[in-house]
């Protein structure tokens, strides 16, 4: 098929490497426009950017897809289909509407529940028992359009990078599947019951709240790992955790009660396995014991 891909983070990358593998022609990769990024605040291309130029694609990064200049170069492409997968963008009716079988998005999690920008992180923080991705139908609203075809996969003690990279594979095996027969896999509309929303993660929401319990402290944790890591703060510095374990104590929460760095929270404790501090590498939380004093009794 003649494909328009539209796609920013690295969660995108191997749906457009499926698209290309499989034989399809990607006409155009559309990608949100390069950002500063590092130390030296230097403009960086997109991993999907980074990736169609890669691969000889022409990739556009508008704006905004709003004037009718963007919607008039997007609808001379021809296109059979865009597929879209974490674009960043709303797409207006005049996009949805120019390919010849519309837009199609891989969406990671079970719709209706949590439509937006954070499906991952939010199921994670949530408790849900399995997420998945499903390969949707686009219209005007957000996330509301119809299923074509769903995957699903437990959670389990699965981190947002561990899920991002599983639904990703997952998402890019069911676009395939779906544009090799469009016609075997008709829309299907989202249940009414059942929505959730899932805004973008603040930065803030790292901030591990030992007020909860250690079993929700530790869904932090993995919601936010690889990024924007959860974190405590001790003497101005702030520690990222981006691994620990749920283990029997008690005390005022944010009490370190032990020298193996166990912390107490509303109900139980948890202990981080592997932590980072900031400027430095990732390290094993006995590592980080050994060069930098937390006492028992301390308070994060």
């Amino acid at each position: 098929m003649r494909i328009i891909f539209m796609g920013t983070p690295e969660f995108a990358v191997p749906v457009l490497d499926a698209l290309v593998q499989a034989g399809h022609q990607v006409l155009a990769a559309y990608s949100q426009p390069p950002r500063r990024a590092g130390r030296g605040k230097q403009l960086t291309p997109s991993p999907v950017h980074a990736r169609a130029e890669a691969l000889g694609i022409e990739v556009r990064t508008p704006v905004t897809l709003r004037d009718a200049d963007a919607q008039a170069a997007f609808a001379a492409l021809g296109a059979d289909v865009a597929v879209v997968a974490a674009y960043g963008l709303i797409l207006p009716r005049p996009i949805l509407a120019a390919p010849r079988l519309g837009c199609l998005n891989v969406h990671a999690s079970l719709l209706p529940r949590w439509r937006g920008a954070a499906p991952i992180q939010r199921a994670i923080l949530a408790g849900d028992a399995e997420t998945g991705v499903g390969i949707m139908q686009m219209e005007a609203g957000l996330d509301t359009g119809p299923v074509r075809l769903e995957g699903r996969t437990a959670i389990d003690s699965k981190t947002a990078g561990d899920l991002t990279a599983e639904l990703s594979a997952m998402g890019a095996r069911l676009m395939l599947e779906v544009l090799a027969d469009p016609d075997a896999f008709p829309p299907a509309p989202q249940p009414e019951q059942g929505i959730t929303h899932a805004p973008k993660i603040d930065k803030a929401e790292a901030r591990l709240d030992f007020t909860q319990s250690a079993a929700t402290v530790e869904r932090q944790i993995r919601a936010f790992n690889p990024a924007p890591g959860g974190f405590f703060e001790l003497n101005g510095e702030r520690i990222r955790v981006h691994a620990a374990l749920c283990v029997p104590g008690a005390g005022a929460p944010g009490t370190v009660l032990d020298a193996a760095l166990t912390i107490a929270c509303g109900d139980g404790a948890i202990r981080p396995t592997s932590v980072q501090r900031a400027g430095r590498g990732i390290m094993p939380a006995e590592e980080l014991l050994r060069g930098f004093a937390i006492p028992p009794g301390t308070r994060l």
